[in-house]
């Protein structure tokens, strides 16, 4: 099955690298515009840029720290000035982990800046982005397993700021409906993303492959393909959904 997105207009946060880059391609590739948020991988961002130009579509980056609600603002700003006021699809996938660290040794300002980066963001953004969106448009929320398992070492309250996306997209789902707005998530579970080079151990990420039964992690292209599902009318009667992709690692 061929999914368009034709004349879509698209905004990705966090995608200069790992699924949010594999997103923005996936769209440029099916058809849509895309502007992509970054916050430190201003090159790894400016090559996604030119490979969208390069199928023909209009592309551009724009750099934000997303903990704060005023870089927040501009890139909604932008983007909407960017599409000439109307934005289709917003996918929240702006997150991170900072660093692993014990529930008992985690400081009040670790708690404030997951929070804000995780879930806050979503909130802010989404919010932010209504005024631009039309009846039919779409939000993509990126959960996590985490938010389903509790985390794994060092993680809970990454795993907590992830269960807050989980809910926050269930609940803006039955609001958002009412104006013709579409919400569902995607829950992807072990990734091969520079995001567990940088936060996972090699001998932790091997007991997460042993938890996985199809044997393997996934791929940020395996994502992507969820998200222009949930992007198209093929989705039309999700709503509110988490999507779980993860191998089978958690099933509910």
């Amino acid at each position: 099955m061929d999914i368009r997105l034709d004349g879509k207009k698209a905004l990705v946060t966090g995608a200069s690298t790992g699924i949010g880059r594999a997103i923005a391609l996936k769209f440029a590739e099916s058809g849509a515009d895309v502007v992509l948020h970054y916050h430190r991988s201003r090159e790894k961002a400016e090559e996604s840029v030119s490979a969208i130009r390069k199928l023909g579509r209009k592309s551009l980056a724009l750099q934000a720290d997303f903990s704060k609600t005023e870089d927040i603002t501009h890139v909604i700003e932008q983007t909407a000035a960017f599409f000439d006021g109307e934005v289709d699809i917003l996918v929240n996938n702006a997150g991170t982990l900072l660093q692993r660290t014990p529930f008992a040794e985690a400081s009040e300002d670790y708690w404030d800046r997951l929070m804000a980066i995780n879930l806050k963001s979503v909130f802010m953004c989404s919010q932010k982005i209504l005024p631009y969106m039309k009846e039919g448009s779409r939000i993509i929320n990126i959960s996590s397993v985490a938010a389903r398992t509790g985390g794994g070492p060092g993680s809970v309250l990454y795993a907590a700021a992830k269960g807050g996306v989980s809910t926050l997209t269930m609940g803006m789902a039955k609001e958002f409906i009412q104006r013709g707005i579409w919400v569902n998530a995607i829950a992807p579970g072990v990734i091969d993303t520079p995001f567990h080079e940088r936060f996972t151990p090699p001998d932790v990420r091997q007991k997460f492959l042993q938890s996985i039964p199809l044997g393997r992690e996934g791929t940020a292209d395996e994502i992507a393909s969820v998200a222009v599902f949930l992007a198209s009318r093929y989705s039309d009667y999700l709503v509110g959904a988490i999507l779980d992709v993860n191998g089978g690692m958690w099933v509910g």
